[in-house]
């Protein structure tokens, strides 16, 4: 069994070899391009899988681009699977500037990898030109913009080896037959959201079987069943929602393929999705905590690369157990006419895929940030909704587990053994992150005491 010790130990600032006073860009510029990365993706109806994917290639990048700069320790070619070391020649490091190369990379490596990549080649060249209004020459930026480049350029052959591009070679989809088995639901009658997701390469995991979840209820309509109890909680929840419980399934919904329907006509809602939300409150964690930048990015990276493992981990159980979602068998067995509160996902039901990531990002949010650590969630306010505030970021991830149950998409077995998925993934994220880089690693700064806190494990 392994127990965390976590020592703080005071350093000196003047020891960190990239001083947040040089910084021309900071955190808050690092978090401010992540979500036009991420505003771009919504506008794009990214699925909530490839979403994530997105995320941990963009942050990833700008972290192995920002280890260039003294802070080897900082990358993550030791920790990933099958991941190199970027190498750039030491005179062009030199000559370029830390702090732009990590955000302009954000931009280029959203450029080559989304849909809508071509929208960052504008932002990319506006970044620059603010460089230079904030005291960069233009032959830095020239060399900046080089190394990016160089470094973009070694990281590809990985990205294009992590069989996505394959997905589409798949023999397409079809439901299984079965009473017991999902079927698409309305308004979209969608098809099946990438149902061949577990075989993308992991970051961390051995695979996307390294976690498999409890075994779902079985499948029984008998009314004295344990599935009919569950289909009956389901239910009755949500035909007495109260305010609050409406409040917090909208809150949590993330649902990038939620459409309304007037008349004949389908409109798409471009809600953020379960990763995005996520991404959101990393960065309003480190603003809050006033992390330096290149303590921002990894703690990015971290997350993003928490949030892909887990959805392929996810994305493997759901379609080897194919369960039909609560609507499809309330329908049938309940009440033909009952409507969930959310709409339901196109994709099957077990287990639950925000239970699942949630809590894999907050097991490694509260490892670096710590137990109580307070946030306003306010990632949900643009698309219409109320923050919400939080204590943890495991009450956060309670709360966006519960959320599938009031919303009326998911069983409680499918939450709760979702949630034990997720945090098993956590848990061995932040193991291996913390091996990777010799049991210890500079997380926080704190800025009153300007000193640095460093996180060690030992193994008992």
């Amino acid at each position: 069994m392994r127990k965390y010790i976590f020592i703080a130990i005071i350093l000196f600032l003047g020891t960190t070899c990239f001083s947040q006073n040089s910084e021309k860009f900071s955190s808050k510029d690092y978090v401010s391009a992540l979500k036009k990365v991420t505003d771009v993706m919504v506008n794009d109806v990214t699925s909530p899988v490839a979403a994530a994917r997105y995320y941990a290639y963009v942050t990833l990048a700008s972290n192995e681009v920002m280890s260039l700069f003294q802070m080897p320790e900082r990358s993550f070619s030791k920790s990933l699977n099958g991941f190199p070391k970027v190498e750039v020649a030491d005179t062009l490091i030199t000559k370029s500037d830390a702090s732009l190369a990590s955000v302009y990379t954000v931009y280029k490596m959203a450029e080559k990898l989304l849909p809508s990549g071509y929208k960052f080649s504008t932002e990319a060249d506006s970044l620059m030109r603010v460089a230079v209004k904030k005291g960069i020459s233009k032959e830095q930026t020239k060399r900046t913009s080089q190394l990016v480049q160089i470094a973009i350029a070694q990281i590809t052959p990985y990205i294009r080896a992590d069989n996505f591009r394959k997905l589409s070679n798949f023999k397409k989809y079809t439901p299984l037959s079965g009473d017991g088995h999902w079927q698409p639901t309305g308004p979209g009658y969608m098809q099946a959201v990438e149902p061949n997701w577990n075989q993308i390469r992991p970051f961390l995991l051995d695979s996307a079987q390294q976690f498999k979840p409890i075994a779902p209820i079985v499948f029984d309509t008998a009314k004295t069943s344990s599935f009919y109890k569950q289909m009956d909680e389901v239910y009755n929840i949500v035909n007495k929602l109260t305010k609050k419980q409406k409040a917090i399934a909208s809150f949590w919904d993330c649902n990038p393929f939620a459409l309304q329907q007037i008349g004949h006509v389908e409109f798409g809602f471009k809600k953020i999705s379960p990763g995005g939300h996520w991404i959101g409150i990393t960065g309003k964690a480190c603003l809050k905590k006033e992390t330096s930048l290149e303590q921002t990015i990894f703690i990015h990276t971290t997350v993003a690369i928490t949030l892909t493992d887990a959805f392929i981990s996810c994305w493997d159980g759901k379609f080897k157990t194919n369960r039909v979602r609560p609507e499809t068998a309330i329908n049938k067995w309940i009440d033909n006419r009952w409507k969930p509160l959310l709409q339901t996902p196109p994709f099957p039901e077990y287990t639950s895929g925000h239970s699942v990531i949630s809590t894999a990002a907050a097991t490694v949010l509260t490892k670096i940030f710590g137990d109580n650590f307070s946030f306003t969630d306010t990632t949900e306010t643009e698309f219409g909704l109320p923050e919400r505030k939080f204590k943890s970021f495991l009450q956060a991830s309670q709360e966006a587990a519960i959320s599938r149950l009031y919303g009326g998409i998911h069983f409680r077995d499918a939450i709760e053994n979702g949630a034990l998925q997720g945090e098993q993934i956590g848990k061995y994220i932040v193991i291996k992150i913390l091996e990777s880089n010799n049991r210890n690693f500079t997380f926080m700064k704190d800025k009153k005491q300007h000193n640095n806190q460093i996180i060690s494990h030992d193994e008992m």
